[in-house]
């Protein structure tokens, strides 16, 4: 792995910083259902002399509440009968930070407990324990996210006023690789870039994207569970670094029907306690150039073999839907292929290289549950020695054989509710939690009238 990354502070750190007025505030913060951060702002002193040792309270409806922070009935885990209890943030000191992109500040990450039992609903905590469960045979897990997004030219103040129609892109045309139409962005996009890499997210490059205003950033890939808090650690930044300069930015899978949506290519590789890569081995796989071994073959028949029942986890909004469409960049068929765009799980690289390329999510998805579905489903291939079988040749989206990535957040839902599977590594109540989270959005949705059906219906119907 890549040396500690700059912005990375000790404890001991933090205090010189705190005592020279460097830095005043510490954000403390937890990964919600949606993969947003919430938590509080906590003056230095006060997080150096109470919370690095005692942790902080939240209210728990905190995972139980819709987009609009609506405590929502429905949920076993807390609701008005419980009476919306304390959960119990403990820092994780290994991922306290400078966030270089605001004034004098830092950030932590906390896991949720309830006395001293961890939260099997939180988003870290289901990934915390496929990482232990990979673990336990020997593995640790890898992983990367390449998130896209539109930029906007009005800020999300003027854009809610617009009732977020007609917005001004950042860009006038398709900007895949375009470095002119970067340029143009660059005085945002640029300061993303570096604000994030000084918060110890080592970033490797921008590029412009498939849309007018859309643009990539990646970033340097890491341990499952460092690489989901860089995720939503980066996001927040972005669109705080955004609403700095006066414009705005978005990670809706599907911003506008007319353009290209915005993924999330997860990256996923498995690693030995010598820290070196298991994939790659000495076996051919068919329909590849690559060698691999036992372990990515099975890991990667775990993928295909689970992926419609873990759908829900890679595509968590309504929304997320309406990217999957042929000719787009996204995923319609489940098959693997190497080195091909157009299907679900593209194998990337040879030798120390070789990975799984998922390109099912969008921009949208949560990484703490996506990565911890991938792993789980990978890890019960591995497990039970699937076969992935020969890889797709072709336009996966011209196939008529291929089984389908779910077409709407019922289907998936559909999916996961009846997955032994799931149930099986997740739990019981960790399943039922998050149906009743997804139905609960789902029925948000539908519930209100759109412009759609006002163009369609107001004067003809």
């Amino acid at each position: 792995m890549p040396e500690r990354p700059a912005g990375l502070l000790t404890p001991a750190e933090l205090a010189r910083e705190a005592e020279a007025g460097r830095i005043e505030t510490v954000i403390t913060a937890m990964p919600d259902l949606f993969g947003r951060l919430v938590g509080k702002r906590i003056t230095a002193r006060f997080y150096q002399e109470e919370v690095a040792a005692h942790g902080m309270h939240v209210c728990d409806y905190l995972l139980a509440v819709d987009m609009e922070m609506d405590p929502t009935p429905g949920y076993r885990f807390a609701s008005w009968d419980t009476g919306y209890g304390d959960l119990h943030l403990v820092p994780d000191v290994s991922t306290l930070r400078r966030a270089a992109w605001l004034d004098r500040s830092a950030l932590v990450v906390c896991d949720a407990f309830r006395g001293d039992e961890p939260v099997a609903v939180a988003p870290r905590q289901m990934l915390k324990r496929q990482i232990e469960r990979a673990a336990a045979r020997g593995f640790e897990a890898r992983m990367g996210s390449e998130l896209e997004f539109f930029l906007l030219r009005d800020d999300y103040e003027v854009a809610q006023q617009k009732g977020f129609r007609g917005l001004a892109h950042f860009g006038r045309y398709v900007e895949d690789y375009h470095l002119l139409s970067g340029t143009f962005a660059e005085p945002v996009i640029g300061a993303i870039r570096r604000g994030v890499d000084a918060s110890g997210i080592p970033v490797e490059f921008s590029k412009g994207e498939w849309g007018p205003g859309q643009h990539e950033i990646n970033l340097r890939y890491a341990t499952a569970l460092e690489m989901a808090d860089r995720h939503v650690i980066y996001k927040q930044a972005a669109k705080e670094i955004a609403a700095a300069a006066g414009t705005s930015l978005t990670f809706m899978a599907k911003f506008d029907e007319s353009l290209a949506g915005s993924s999330c290519h997860i990256h996923l590789s498995l690693w030995n306690a010598k820290n070196e890569p298991v994939f790659a081995g000495n076996d051919a796989l068919p329909g590849s150039p690559a060698r691999v071994s036992p372990v990515f073959r099975g890991f990667l028949g775990g993928l295909l073999a689970h992926v419609r029942e873990i759908a829900l986890f890679l595509a968590p909004n309504p929304n997320s839907y309406k990217r999957y469409r042929p000719g787009t960049f996204a995923p319609t068929g489940i098959a693997w292929s190497y080195d091909n765009r157009t299907a679900g799980f593209r194998i990337v690289g040879d030798g120390p290289s070789l990975r799984v390329e998922c390109r099912i999510p969008g921009a949208d998805a949560n990484p703490y549950l996506a990565y911890a579905a991938l792993l789980a489903a990978g890890l019960d291939g591995v497990e039970r020695k699937l076969d992935p079988g020969p890889g797709f040749s072709g336009d996966a989206y011209a196939s008529k054989g291929l089984p389908q990535v779910p077409h709407s957040l019922g289907e998936a839902a559909a999916e996961l509710e009846k997955s032994e599977f799931a149930r099986a590594v997740f739990g019981a109540d960790v399943v039922e939690h998050y149906l009743h989270f997804t139905r609960t959005e789902e029925r948000a949705v539908a519930m209100r009238v759109s412009d759609v059906e006002r163009a369609r219906y107001f004067e003809r119907i």
